[in-house]
C-alpha cells in the first residue's frame, strides 16, 4: 500500500504553483519598475495650452532667442514665464484679430496672466537652479530637446534622479561654450567630451553628487 496521502498529480500542481508565485513576483517587480518609471509616465507629456503657441514657428522659423520670453534663466533658479505684455509686443500688430489669440488679448486687456500649463514639473523635494546650469554651459536642448521643432512643447527627458546623476557624474559631453547655450543648431567642432573637459577646467565645473545638492 502506498504511503502517499495525495495523488501523484498533485506534485505537478505544487511545482507549477511554485513557479507561478516566483514568476508573478518577478513580473510584478518588472511591471512596477518600468511601468512607473519617468521614462514611461513623464516622457512624451505635452499638455494643451490656453493659446496654441508654436515654438517651431517662433524659435525655429523666426529665430527668437529663448531668453526673449524666459528672461530669468541666466540669473535665477526659475525660467520665467513671459507676461502677456511680452506676447503683445508683437501681437498688437501681428495676427491681432486671430480667434486663436483671443484668450491672450482678453488676458492682456484685464491685466491678467495666461494660465500656461507647466510641462517640466519637478517634485517639490527636488531643488534645481536654471542659472547654475545655463552659466555652466549646459545647453537648453540637453533637458528640453529640440524645442525649435516642436509645435507643442513636450517632455523628452525623464528628469529623474538617475538621469540627473548621469550628467553630474560625467558632465563633459553635455557642455558647450556659454554663448551657445540657447543655440539649438550648435554642434562642437571637436570631440564633445574633449571640449567639455576643457570647459570644466576653464570654468571650474565640478558638479556635486551628494544628497544635499538637490534635496535641501
Amino acid at each position: 500500500m502506498s504511503g502517499n496521502i495525495f495523488p501523484r498529480w498533485t506534485n505537478t500542481v505544487r511545482d507549477l504553483s511554485g513557479l507561478a508565485v516566483v514568476g508573478g513576483a518577478v513580473y510584478a517587480t518588472v511591471l512596477v519598475w518600468f511601468g512607473f518609471s519617468p521614462n514611461t509616465t513623464d516622457v512624451g507629456y505635452k499638455p494643451s495650452q490656453p493659446v496654441p503657441y508654436s515654438h517651431a514657428l517662433h524659435v525655429g522659423q523666426l529665430g527668437l532667442d529663448c531668453r526673449y520670453c524666459h528672461t530669468t534663466v541666466e540669473v535665477t533658479g526659475h525660467a520665467a514665464i513671459p507676461p502677456t505684455a511680452t506676447c503683445m509686443n508683437c501681437h498688437t500688430s501681428l495676427q491681432n484679430t486671430s480667434p486663436k489669440l483671443a484668450p491672450l488679448r482678453d488676458a492682456h486687456a484685464k491685466g491678467e496672466a495666461l494660465a500656461w500649463r507647466k510641462v517640466h514639473d519637478l517634485p517639490d523635494y527636488a531643488y534645481f537652479n536654471h542659472s547654475a546650469h545655463v552659466n555652466a554651459g549646459v545647453g537648453c536642448v540637453e533637458c528640453h530637446g529640440r524645442v525649435d521643432k516642436m509645435e507643442v512643447v513636450e517632455q523628452v527627458q525623464p528628469l529623474s534622479m538617475g538621469w540627473c546623476l548621469q550628467c553630474h557624474r560625467d558632465p563633459a559631453p553635455r557642455l558647450r561654450p556659454a554663448d551657445q547655450v540657447t543655440n539649438m543648431n550648435w554642434t562642437p567642432g571637436e570631440d564633445p567630451a574633449a571640449l567639455g573637459k576643457r570647459l570644466m577646467e576653464q570654468n571650474n565645473i565640478h558638479p556635486r553628487t551628494d544628497c544635499s545638492t538637490c534635496h535641501r
